[in-house]
């Protein structure tokens, strides 16, 4: 459990140690396969993908009045986010910075101290040190590898109390690529209805899938259900800084608009028409996804499998793996003797709390991929 925080601590946070990492040593790297979106695209690129007329898009921006925009978010960007749903309209969705803007800006408005809060791990930091900083009570359900990284129901029954106020996941799951099914997250829903608890689900990943199999959002399967996510991952566009919150719940819309006046407003005006062309053709944009994530998970498993000292609970969606080692090292000197000797940049499992083990993002162009992983070889043969 991480204990509340007294008064005199209210202001502390844990440090983001994935992110540090990130921050430190990205802009270094020779061959980048800590990058956890799918390969990134061009305004221009996005725009011949989608079969738009590029003169036209560039004179409609370049002619706007740079004013705050659609304070509640673009029409044409919330119908996009709508369609990624079957129960969600626009009125049910909070457009953010980002995904981190969202997951934040939804615990600061659902939190207060002494609130009970049930959190997953390994996951990104953000979704247990948020709660944790805003002096929530936080207890932690392990993801364990011998189960696929997928949360033991029975456990997390154990932590669930009567006055429980929010259960948070990650799907598909941020670094194991695990990913819960539609019969795991009703079964979570029914756990957290006893309780009368809400669920925010961190959903960046969810459509990259390694088969064809359609994957529910918490929120159109739970009344209470909150889903996060972005533009960043799944659609290429992390620069653009744009993703949402999404639920039918409206005492949880209202108070997150609420919080929205103090601390954002509205997001970008040419942002969210850039998003809107690429929601408008996301069927283009998610097959060119699905093909590079699938793609290059066949190229490492195949190089997993000729690797005696490593091995990998194989992802089921998402562009991320956590790949295990047999050395006795410690993971950050692991990833950091590989940065220097190779350039090759990976992401310590220390990051996530986890050990002998470091984080890919399988998502680069498949030259990086290759590249990377060959200098991953060459480097463990010399331990």
């Amino acid at each position: 459990m991480i204990p509340v925080k007294d008064g005199g601590e209210s202001m502390n946070i844990d440090p983001f140690k994935v992110e540090e990492w990130m921050n430190r040593w990205e802009d270094g790297a020779k061959y980048n396969i800590a990058e956890t979106c799918v390969d990134s695209i061009s305004t221009d690129e996005l725009i011949q993908l989608c079969g738009e007329d590029r003169d036209e898009i560039i004179n409609s921006l370049f002619s706007k009045r740079l004013t705050y925009g659609h304070i509640f978010g673009n029409p044409d960007f919330k119908n996009g986010i709508a369609s990624l749903y079957s129960t969600i309209g626009c009125d049910d969705i909070i457009p953010t910075h980002g995904a981190a803007g969202a997951n934040h800006h939804a615990f600061l408005s659902l939190l207060e101290p002494g609130d009970h809060v049930v959190s997953i791990m390994p996951t990104y930091q953000q979704l247990y040190s948020i709660p944790s900083s805003l002096m929530a009570e936080v207890d932690i359900l392990k993801l364990e590898r011998a189960d696929g990284y997928l949360p033991d129901l029975d456990s997390l029954k154990r932590l669930v109390r009567p006055n429980t106020k929010l259960i948070v996941i990650n799907n598909p799951n941020n670094p194991t690529g695990a990913l819960m099914d539609e019969r795991m997250l009703e079964k979570i829903s029914m756990i957290a209805e006893e309780s009368g608890a809400y669920i925010l689900s961190d959903e960046v990943y969810r459509h990259l899938t390694q088969s064809d199999s359609y994957i529910p959002s918490i929120a159109d399967i739970y009344q209470k259900g909150i889903s996060t996510s972005s533009m960043s991952k799944v659609f290429s566009l992390a620069g653009i800084r744009l993703g949402w919150i999404a639920s039918r719940d409206k005492a949880s819309i209202r108070q997150f608009l609420c919080h929205r006046d103090y601390n954002l407003i509205s997001c970008g005006m040419m942002d969210e028409v850039i998003a809107s062309i690429a929601l408008k053709h996301k069927d283009k944009l998610l097959d060119r996804n699905r093909e590079i994530v699938r793609k290059n998970l066949r190229i490492l498993s195949s190089w997993i499998e000729k690797e005696s000292h490593l091995d990998m609970v194989t992802p089921k969606a998402g562009t991320t793996a956590l790949i295990h080692y047999d050395f006795d090292i410690p993971t950050y000197d692991f990833c950091r003797k590989l940065y220097d000797e190779s350039g090759a940049f990976v992401t310590p499992g220390e990051a996530f709390d986890e050990e002998r083990c470091f984080r890919i993002g399988y998502a680069a162009d498949e030259k990086t991929l290759i590249e990377g992983l060959g200098k991953i070889s060459e480097f463990i043969k010399t331990l």
